[in-house]
């Protein structure tokens, strides 16, 4: 391929087809005529030998290869239009947009005091949050779809680099008006309790399975979910139990009368702040905030079954316990 045919407006050009989902809406959207748009994405395969869209009376969509395209466009159309904002943030205060991610279980506790810290703290850095299941998170920091994100986990995740924040053990939390219940659940009794379990595959799930499978038990699952709140949805219906890695249920409004319980033995699982390399001036701000923030909240509301984990106890690149 010659190194002077693609360009950056050849990238925008295709990210914007792809969005669109038609030659006709793209040419709109970016201001450029529809035969030109067409003819430079009909060079543009020719170039890289390979078919990146499939045209038809309906619009287009990518090939298998145009996905693949797509994906890596995109990433550096996005490092592209953070440039301006890297290099002032480089000689001054930290600015731009940070991508962060964090698990939904994770967000409900300290999402909103992060964002207003920021405001105060980085007011010139513009977070984007996405919010979803610690493997949906991770498949995003691994295409660089993220900066930065915080996340559940029962291993330490590979190829990233890695900062523990704290250690949380599972509860079980069990539907209002319960009765008299023991202060703690054993694994067997677990398992024939009603339960809303995480949708495979999901890394609290994952923990779970392999502690049900050591006991020797098969778990009374009546529903899986793939939000943090849908589980706690049906707690409070009535309909099942769930198994969170939370203790501070009845501080989230609207959970009140939800109660939970520990475990035994423990199933422990570690929050980390995670990143698929050298990051912007930006985002290592948000990342130092954000660890800040955990901190400020666990010493003010401590969770139950949680401790921190400082930065001088252990690697960054490993969890408590080698866990």
């Amino acid at each position: 391929m010659s190194s002077s045919f693609m360009q950056l407006r050849h990238l925008r050009y295709f990210t914007a087809i792809v969005d669109a989902g038609s030659f006709c809406q793209a040419a709109a959207t970016i201001h450029v005529a529809q035969p030109a748009l067409s003819q430079q994405m009909t060079a543009l395969e020719a170039e890289l030998g390979v078919a990146l869209l499939h045209r038809s009376v309906r619009g287009v969509r990518p090939t298998r290869e145009g996905k693949v395209f797509y994906r890596e466009a995109t990433s550096i159309l996005q490092q592209v239009d953070q440039l301006r904002s890297i290099i002032r943030s480089t000689a001054g205060e930290p600015e731009g947009a940070v991508r962060l991610g964090m698990s939904s279980a994770l967000a409900a506790s300290f999402a909103c005091t992060l964002m207003e810290a920021s405001r105060t703290v980085l007011p010139k850095v513009r977070l984007h949050l996405v919010t979803g299941d610690s493997l949906q998170m991770k498949l995003l920091i691994a295409s660089r779809a993220l900066d930065i994100c915080a996340v559940i986990e029962d291993e330490p995740t590979s190829g990233v680099t890695r900062q523990p924040l704290f250690q949380q053990r599972l509860h079980l939390v069990r539907p209002p008006d319960t009765g008299e219940v023991a202060p703690a659940v054993s694994i067997e009794e677990l398992a024939e309790l009603p339960l809303v379990l995480p949708t495979r595959p999901n890394t609290i799930r994952d923990a779970l399975d392999r502690t049900f499978e050591v006991a020797g038990v098969m778990p009374n699952c009546i529903a899986e979910v793939d939000t943090f709140v849908s589980a706690l949805s049906f707690v409070r219906a009535g309909l099942a139990n769930a198994i969170l890695p939370k203790g501070d249920i009845p501080d989230i409004p609207g959970h009140e009368g939800l109660r939970p319980l520990v475990i035994d033995p423990p199933i422990h699982m570690t929050a980390s702040l995670i990143s698929s390399g050298d990051l912007a001036s930006a985002a290592e701000a948000v990342s130092a905030l954000l660890i800040a923030q955990v901190g400020e909240v666990l010493q003010i509301r401590p969770l139950a079954g949680c401790e921190l984990i400082a930065a001088s106890d252990l690697d960054s690149s490993r969890g408590p316990n080698g866990c």
